[in-house]
């Protein structure tokens, strides 16, 4: 009687196991398929989050988000910040004030005058319109995080939106050291 209890026990055993490896067999497409998704949705990430200077400022320009290209940003390659908004009239010229510092530190921020034509067709019309801001980092830039304070003025001084924004600098170079 043992041998067929003994038998019967690795019978069972085998079954198990070939369950277990079908089991493994068909969560592998799926557990591929999730991962899959999930490094879609990461490279297809939400854009840095925004907040308004002022809580309850009612500006005349909306903003609805912002895209950093690439993210981080990498020192000595050129990047770029996405910003697409909405004007309920056209905006003939203006200004761009662009307050950069570096994340929880004190100091004087560095700041960056633009024309707006310079990164939007001008006149903008009525409607949705993209601000497009490139740069280049010096190869010695800090990495970590920093914020930008962007104020839009029109060709009045009159200040149409106030933005601010993280951007991080990785601490990848593509200036290579001699």
């Amino acid at each position: 009687m043992m041998p067929k209890v003994a038998h019967s026990t690795s019978i069972t055993m085998a079954s198990n196991s070939a369950s277990a490896l079908y089991f493994l067999l068909c969560l592998s497409p799926i557990t591929l398929l999730l991962s899959a998704f999930r490094a879609q949705a990461q490279s297809h990430a939400p854009a840095p989050t925004f907040k308004y200077c002022e809580k309850n400022a009612d500006y005349a320009v909306k903003v609805s988000g912002v895209e950093i290209l690439p993210d981080p940003v990498e020192r000595g390659v050129p990047f770029t910040f996405k910003i697409p908004a909405y004007t309920p009239e056209p905006i003939q010229s203006g200004d761009l004030l662009y307050e950069i510092s570096y994340a929880g530190i004190e100091a004087q921020p560095a700041t960056f005058l633009h024309d707006l034509c310079e990164e939007a067709p001008c006149p903008v019309p009525a409607g949705n319109f993209v601000l497009v801001h490139t740069e280049l980092l010096p190869p010695v830039t800090p990495p970590g995080t920093y914020n930008v304070k962007l104020n839009f003025k029109d060709h009045n001084d009159k200040l149409l939106t106030c933005i601010i924004f993280p951007f991080k600098i990785g601490s990848k170079s593509s200036v290579s050291a001699i």
